[in-house]
């Protein structure tokens, strides 16, 4: 993907993608499920920046496929509500908090760095562990009362979650807000492809959920049933190819609770 960053007007005519995306009454019952999940998901976004005003409000980023749709949607919300004010600057509104892995990929970092600078996102990094991470960020920008996170359903600890939820005892203060908390796996593959939005390279080798390299591997449930040696290419959105002969690309997984089999924790 480019890293020049894109003119306002033109980062934010997803709106006008999404507007007639959610029109359309012809469409798949996999892309109806996706309208719903959209419609769902701008409501929330809707209601936080009703709640709180935009230099309040931070993102938790790190170039995964969750928090990548998370800020699609996070960008349409901001244009439908604002679009109509001169002020609009988006480098000095979008905030957003990316919590390093302790051995990061160097696609993920290269594509945050990217993904970054492209959608003019105002992003701090912290190398340490989250709890630690989101103390230092909230001294670092004491304006900040809430952070949108990408967490779903499916996820560790994402159960019982609610689409506002206060940080637990013993956590930095904040409010976590989760508009794509009830996206199945396959909702934010359809989602990303639909509206071919580039995303990290590492999910077309075959991982489909991004962790560190010391605990993060393809997904053996993408593993090719081929001869091994035999390659299969597979054209990513991102305008690359890329040649795997071991793994299928990560929107080829159906079932949400296989997502996570190629983590160690």
């Amino acid at each position: 993907m480019s890293d020049t960053p894109l003119p306002f007007p033109e980062l934010c005519e997803i709106h006008d993608r999404i507007t007639a995306f959610l029109d359309d009454k012809d469409l798949s019952s996999r892309l109806k499920s996706v309208q719903d999940q959209t419609r769902a998901s701008l409501d929330v976004l809707s209601e936080a920046l009703d709640k709180y005003s935009l230099q309040e409000l931070s993102l938790a980023y790190n170039g995964g496929k969750d928090c990548l749709v998370l800020l699609i949607l996070y960008l349409c919300a901001i244009y439908k509500k604002f679009s109509k004010s001169p002020k609009i600057a988006p480098a000095e509104l979008i905030q957003c908090v990316y919590i390093q892995a302790q051995h990061p990929f160097e696609e993920v970092e290269e594509f945050v760095v990217s993904s970054a600078k492209q959608y003019s996102l105002s992003l701090l990094e912290y190398a340490k562990p989250m709890k630690a991470a989101f103390a230092d960020y909230l001294h670092d920008t004491p304006s900040v009362k809430a952070i949108f996170v990408g967490t779903r359903r499916t996820d560790p600890h994402g159960e019982h979650l609610k689409h506002f939820d206060p940080t637990d005892h013993g956590w930095p203060k904040f409010m976590r807000i989760h508009p794509v908390i009830d996206w199945h796996y396959v909702d934010i593959w359809t989602f990303i492809r639909h509206f071919n939005i580039p995303y990290c390279i590492l999910y077309d080798r075959g991982y489909t959920s991004l962790g560190g390299t010391d605990d993060t591997h393809p997904n053996p449930a993408l593993a090719h049933e081929s001869a091994v040696g035999q390659a299969s290419t597979t054209e990513a959105i991102n305008g690359s190819t890329s040649t795997a002969a071991t793994f299928r690309p990560a929107y080829e997984l159906e079932d949400d609770y296989e997502e996570r089999l190629g983590r160690d924790r």
